[in-house]
């Protein structure tokens, strides 16, 4: 039996897998428009070292992630410190443990100085309230606000979102964001819901040696599939039982497609084959979101490593221009040890990053000089460390993030369905199951098997 011919538009985390997984009996090609794929894990040369400027991290509770680093034969690290702090009032407050912002520990939470006696007063409150009923779906920050208070969403819940899903507490979708928290609701207090949760002595986090960037290397130099960048697939239609993808006036004849572009692109690749689900995507919306990497001589940084923090969030109504920065130096072994001797005398270097841009913000309208001395300003205002940093890296990522919107699951179905009347056609990627690393290649693997299935 011939095997069949199955094309993958998109060379990101999600188009990678769906052709990993497909190449053990298919003939797979990667179509990817860019120059290089990998998609939002990029590692880029600064200074002396390479470093990710893109996601750095990936759970490591959660296995698609780790599993696909082991297959593609890659070790894992776990960050050295996991400390991270709240710049809040004008000072570097421990971040109190929580489950995206539900607080795990009271006393931790009143300890940290984070919220006002009124607002733990509120807190306190929670226990007595009775079960939140969600009979449809609503925001995070109203399921939260309303348990919690107002407080708790905008000190607490609204930076841990913006690092996620660079969204806003009051209009992502609870049930796509936080499915935990709503069935913890569901039941009664969510306080003594989150301390009654079993304590893992797994790190929340795993990271890659030489950066994630390295793992969307390893897939496509694995041989398993062809990879060819710089094709911009123009369209996409049905001819009998297969396809017909146009790829710069060039037409390439298919069994099956994988779509792995984000909901944009996908839209309208998908306007003639599947109208509805074309419709469906176009209302998802995304967040701008850039990345500044910044090498600093350690001689003159030192005071940062006094801080026994792997960085910081910032919650937005302290109106910064940066959302969080990242310790990179201090969060991963591997990154303090590349910079050792990689400054341009040969001295050492500390990595550091700050990452800007939540909904509905424009950053990417700003120069990349305002960008970089906007980051410097702001680490010197939270840390009290004036850096001169011996090379800037400024990562654009244009429509970066997926937005989850109230409803968010119910689109998903409805996409999914309508595709799935269209055998050999499936989609995948970061608008679907999660923005997060293991999600996106858990969303490639369901479409690869959806694939297979279809045979």
């Amino acid at each position: 039996m011939s095997r069949r011919r199955v094309l993958v538009v998109g060379g990101g985390i999600a188009g990678l897998t769906a052709a990993h997984d497909l190449a053990a009996d298919h003939d797979v090609t990667v179509l990817e428009a860019s120059d290089r794929v990998g998609g939002k894990l990029r590692v880029e040369q600064i200074a002396g070292a390479r470093v990710d400027v893109g996601a750095e991290a990936m759970l490591n509770r959660r296995p698609e992630g780790v599993a696909l680093a082991r297959e593609a034969g890659l070790e894992l690290e776990h960050p050295a410190i996991a400390a991270s702090r709240l710049w809040t009032g004008d000072a570097l407050k421990p971040l109190p443990r929580s489950l995206m912002g539900v607080p795990l520990d009271l006393d931790d939470l009143e300890a940290s100085g984070v919220l006002s006696p009124e607002g733990m007063a509120r807190v306190r409150q929670e226990p007595a309230l009775p079960p939140t009923d969600l009979g449809a779906d609503i925001s995070v920050g109203q399921l939260v606000g309303e348990r919690f208070g107002d407080e708790v969403v905008d000190q607490l819940v609204e930076p841990l979102l913006g690092g996620v899903y660079a969204g806003r507490a009051r209009e992502i979708s609870a049930r796509a964001a936080v499915p935990q928290l709503v069935a913890m609701a569901a039941r009664g207090s969510l306080t003594e819901a989150a301390a009654a949760l079993p304590v893992s002595d797994a790190p929340v986090f795993a990271g890659i040696p030489g950066g994630m960037g390295r793992l969307p290397e390893a897939l496509a130099a694995s041989g398993r599939f062809a990879v060819r960048t710089g094709a911009d697939v123009e369209r996409i239609v049905r001819d009998g039982s297969g396809f017909r993808v146009t790829v710069a006036g060039e037409v390439l004849e298919a069994d099956a497609v994988v779509l792995a572009t984000p909901a944009a692109p996908s839209a309208f690749l998908l306007m003639d084959l599947v109208p509805d689900a074309a419709a469906t995507l176009a209302r998802i919306t995304s967040a701008d979101v850039v990345v500044v990497t910044f090498a600093v001589r350690e001689i003159e940084a030192r005071p940062l490593l006094d801080l026994a923090s792997s960085g910081f969030l910032v919650p937005p109504r302290e109106r910064r221009a940066i959302k969080a920065s990242t310790f990179s130096f201090a969060k991963w072994d591997w990154v303090r040890r590349a910079g050792r001797g990689a400054g341009p005398h040969g001295e050492d270097l500390l990595y550091l990053r700050t990452s800007l841009g939540r909904a509905g913000e424009r950053v990417l309208q700003l120069q990349d000089h305002l960008l970089e001395v906007g980051s410097l300003a702001d680490l010197h205002a939270a840390t009290g460390v004036r850096l001169e940093p011996v090379a800037t890296h400024v990562q654009r990522w244009p429509a970066g993030l997926p937005q989850y919107a109230v409803g968010h699951l119910d689109l998903v179905v409805s996409v999914r369905d309508a595709v799935g009347e269209v055998p050999g056609l499936a989609v995948c990627g970061a608008a679907y199951d999660g923005v997060g690393i293991p999600a996106v290649i858990g969303s490639a693997r369901r479409a690869a098997a959806q694939v297979r299935s279809a045979q």
